[in-house]
C-alpha cells in the first residue's frame, strides 16, 4: 500500500499533468483491494469482478480531478466500485423485466432452511445475506474498515450500517 504522501503525489501528477504512468501505479497499488471487494459482492464471480474493477478504474481515471482528498484514495475507489456493482444490478434487473419469457436463469441464494443441519463454508453463508449486509460485512471484516468509512462508501447512515452488520452477524452465527 502506498503512503499518504506517495498517494497524493501520484494523484497530483494524474490530475495536473494527465500522467498515465502515475495512474498505472495507483491501479497497481489498489487493483487487488478493489477486485477482492467486488469478488465478495459478486459471490465469487471472477469475470464479473474483473469487469467491474476495470470499469471502476476507468471512472476513477476520468474523474480523478474531482477527488477531493478528504479520505484515502482506496475509500474513494471502493465507493466507485460499490456504485458500479449496483449499476450492474440495476441493468440486470431491467433486462429481466424486459425479458418476454420471464425465465430467471440465475442461481438463487440458499435459504436458511436449506442450509440448516449442513456443514457450510463462509462463502456459502455469505450468499444467504442480503446485498447490503454482504457489502457491510465485506468492508468491515475483510477490508477492515471502520463504520464511518463504510458509511461513506455505501452512502448509508452509520446506524443503518451497524444494523446491517448486527443482523448479518446473527444470521452468519446461526448458519455457521
Amino acid at each position: 500500500m502506498l503512503s499518504r504522501v506517495e498517494e497524493i503525489k501520484l494523484i497530483a501528477r494524474c490530475a495536473l499533468a494527465d500522467n498515465r504512468d502515475a495512474f498505472g501505479q495507483l491501479v497497481e497499488a489498489y487493483r487487488s483491494d478493489v477486485t477482492r471487494f467486488l469478488l465478495n459482492l459478486t459471490m465469487g464471480d471472477d469475470a464479473l469482478s474483473d469487469d467491474l474493477a476495470q470499469e471502476t478504474f476507468i471512472k476513477a481515471y476520468l474523474g480523478i480531478r474531482s477527488f477531493k482528498g478528504i479520505s484515502r484514495l482506496r475509500t474513494w475507489l471502493y465507493r466507485i466500485a460499490y456504485n458500479e456493482y449496483y449499476s450492474w444490478l440495476r441493468k440486470r434487473h431491467e433486462e429481466r423485466l424486459d425479458d418476454d419469457n420471464g425465465i430467471n436463469d440465475t442461481a438463487e441464494a440458499p435459504t436458511s432452511e436449506e442450509l440448516a443441519g449442513t456443514k457450510i463454508d463462509v462463502q456459502t453463508a455469505m450468499q444467504s445475506l442480503s446485498r447490503q449486509q454482504r457489502a457491510v460485512v465485506t468492508l468491515f471484516y475483510i477490508e477492515d474498515l471502520p463504520i464511518k468509512k463504510i458509511s461513506e462508501i455505501t452512502g448509508m447512515p452509520t446506524g443503518t450500517v451497524k444494523s446491517h452488520l448486527s443482523r448479518a452477524k446473527v444470521k452468519l452465527a446461526q448458519l455457521l
